[in-house]
């Protein structure tokens, strides 16, 4: 029977354990591929997202400089959101935002945001007047 031809891929470049008293982990690994390169998070906002964003506010044409600005002003909005987050969570004693942190960090701040909230939430399916299908009545026609 012939030996399985090896192309090196993915599964050839697995460690190997070696033979030692485990401290932390079972295998030593070989050393990262690629190296993991530190960056500031929000240029992880690209540009075609900020121009994604300008199209839906209406704006025909964007100049260059316009990108960090955005960056700068999105960074800025997202720590007074955060600041106040974190404010809720320690309240609470927990240690988790969760979407009601947000929601009322944003109606503090003046931009609430609607469809997220328990309290105003329905849970029952939405129907259209013309679909009388799902409840099962005649909708009487207008003269």
């Amino acid at each position: 029977m012939p030996t399985k031809s090896s192309r090196g891929g993915p599964a050839t470049a697995r460690a190997l354990p070696i033979k030692r008293k485990a401290v932390g982990g079972k295998t030593i690994l070989n050393p990262k591929r690629h190296r993991k390169r530190i960056r500031d998070s929000i240029m992880g906002i690209s540009r075609p997202d900020i121009r994604r964003m300008a199209r839906r506010g209406g704006v025909k044409r964007i100049s260059a400089g316009i990108y960090d600005e955005a960056r700068e002003a999105l960074r800025t909005y997202l720590k007074r959101i955060l600041r106040n987050c974190v404010t809720y969570v320690e309240h609470r004693a927990a240690k988790t935002v969760t979407t009601l942190d947000v929601i009322h960090s944003l109606a503090r701040i003046g931009r609430p945001i609607y469809g997220f909230d328990p309290s105003t939430y329905d849970g029952r399916k939405k129907v259209s007047r013309n679909n009388t299908q799902a409840t099962g009545e005649d909708i009487p026609e207008s003269p």
